[in-house]
């Protein structure tokens, strides 16, 4: 799939932003434990991955009705849904300089019922010419294998295009605006299912 960037500069994408606040003390020191390990740009990229996907359960997996929009709550919390999870992930990202995205996906039931717009991150390493998707929401249900990876996609789920089931190409600084207000006005996690757009 062809990403596209929504600003032609790179800047917004290495950039410390409301939600992905890669300056926070929390996000820096994340960082700097996981790069004491992992020194180069990829094996960084890889761990921050791993970290994130498995270090932070899903609050659906785990029955949290925590809602967290901001990477270092994120990080203090230990709890997100798939778009808090991503903002994670490239605020990592970011602190050590790699730019990083957000991006989105439209899933759906088995027949196309119940959309739902599924979080991602994109990752641009250095040396490489194309953006790499990344899903860092956990590998729960059984069955779902994603991973880190540069070259071929490995997501948790491909989308259906048969079932209206969409990869949006943008790439973004922020969360898209609609899924952040959502984020940032619920109360808890059901009442965060029932206001996230189903579209975008």
């Amino acid at each position: 799939m062809e990403l596209i960037q929504q600003y032609r500069d790179i800047a917004p994408y290495l950039a410390a932003g409301e939600a992905v606040d890669r300056d926070h003390p929390l996000v820096r020191a994340a960082a700097d434990h996981i790069a004491a390990a992992h020194a180069d740009a990829y094996s960084y990229a890889k761990a921050a991955y791993e970290y994130v996907r498995d270090a932070i359960p899903h609050s659906q997996d785990s029955g949290d009705l925590r809602v967290t929009w901001r990477a270092s709550d994120v990080l203090r919390q230990g709890t997100g849904i798939c778009y808090a999870k991503s903002v994670a992930y490239a605020a990592l990202l970011r602190a050590r300089g790699i730019p990083a995205a957000l991006c989105c996906q439209r899933l759906a039931d088995e027949d196309g019922a119940h959309p739902v717009i599924h979080g991602l991150a994109a990752v641009l390493l250095p040396g490489e010419e194309r953006w790499a998707r990344q899903d860092v929401r956990g590998n729960v249900p059984p069955g779902v294998d994603a991973q880190f990876s540069v070259g071929e996609e490995r997501l948790a789920w491909v989308v259906r295009p048969e079932v209206n089931e969409v990869d949006y190409p943008v790439l973004y600084a922020e969360p898209n605006p609609v899924v952040l207000r959502a984020l940032q006005a619920a109360t808890d996690r059901p009442h965060l299912w029932r206001t996230l757009p189903t579209d975008l």
